[in-house]
């Protein structure tokens, strides 16, 4: 696997600017990109909105080619069955696809999660309560026939395009789960269109996770095109009948990544491993720990694996 840093946190001296997802401004990345290539990454996660067009796309590949990384991964989102919106996110997707061709992206990811139904209400947040407003619970196999219909002609521009979406398994969407994310991809129907199996947004949807890390991942493995790494500290209040979570680095979490890793190789996953940075204080910092201990797993585990197959053929 290579190393793609999914960055959610951009602030930077000078620049204050912290936009979710967004590297520093231009006139500060002169001194940042080194810092991210010589901490260990292949790669950066953009935006789709950072490029905008395809000159902006071309410019901004060849400013990260220059520090030595490439743009692993182009990220849209976006509710496909909702009657609210999902026209323009399935174009915003399309254009995602286009761009990445462009700027030489393997994978565009998506979010499929859609505007709140009820603003301020139950499960607006998507965390930790017993409710998760836009899940798979609340989903109707309309919602599931839409969105793989729309899904599906991405996809086939995907193809031609040489770049492979993936559904990120993600709280408040109706791919909230490893069943509701493989019956979306059974539907779809294409090799172009794959799972990201973001552990950490099943982790933290409900009051009590609908399913187990291991379950998730030994699920989705296989299907897996890119995968969004992050790790979380669970406080359940049960007098609110709420949990609240805390994000940590890697090594420092209760989803168990070094299961995770394994199941991932042993299905043959050669994609991303991209570490979803930290959103609050010293992001460099902790995104380095979470980096330094993923390279660690991956070469103690690729060895192992290795050394069991040479081991089988003898």
């Amino acid at each position: 696997m290579k190393l793609c840093y999914a960055l959610r946190r951009g602030v930077f001296y000078p620049s204050t600017r912290d936009e979710f997802g967004q590297m520093p401004p231009r006139a500060e990345r002169h001194r940042y990109l080194p810092l991210v290539k010589s901490m260990g990454f292949d790669a950066v996660e953009v935006g789709v909105d950072d490029m905008l067009d395809e000159p902006g796309a071309r410019d901004l590949a060849g400013e990260l080619h220059d520090h030595g990384l490439d743009i692993g991964c182009v990220r849209a989102g976006g509710g496909l069955s909702s009657p609210f919106g999902a026209a323009e996110a399935a174009a915003r997707l399309e254009r995602a696809v286009r761009l990445a061709g462009v700027c030489g992206a393997s994978v565009v990811n998506s979010a499929l999660v859609g505007p709140l139904t009820h603003p301020g209400g139950p499960g607006a947040g998507h965390q930790g309560e017993r409710v998760s407003q836009g899940s798979s619970r609340l989903a109707s196999e309309q919602d599931y026939v839409v969105t793989a219909e729309r899904l599906r002609s991405a996809g086939r521009l995907a193809a031609d395009t040489g770049v492979r979406i993936s559904i990120e398994v993600h709280q408040g969407s109706i791919a909230d789960n490893s069943r509701a994310t493989l019956h979306l991809l059974d539907l779809v129907g294409l090799d172009s269109v794959g799972a990201n199996p973001d552990l950490g947004n099943i982790y933290w949807q409900y009051e009590y996770p609908e399913e187990t890390p291991e379950a998730a991942i030994t699920a989705l493995a296989p299907r897996a095109v890119y995968w969004h790494c992050k790790n979380l500290l669970r406080t359940h209040i049960p007098d609110l009948q709420r949990s609240f979570f805390a994000r940590v680095p890697l090594p420092d979490g209760e989803i168990d990544y070094r299961f995770a890793v394994s199941a991932m190789l042993a299905a043959g996953y050669d994609g991303y491993f991209a570490v979803e940075g930290a959103q609050k204080g010293d992001q460099l910092t902790q995104d380095r720990r979470s980096l330094d201990y993923a390279r660690g797993l991956l070469a103690e585990l690729s060895a192992a694996a290795t050394n069991g197959r040479i081991a089988a053929a003898v």
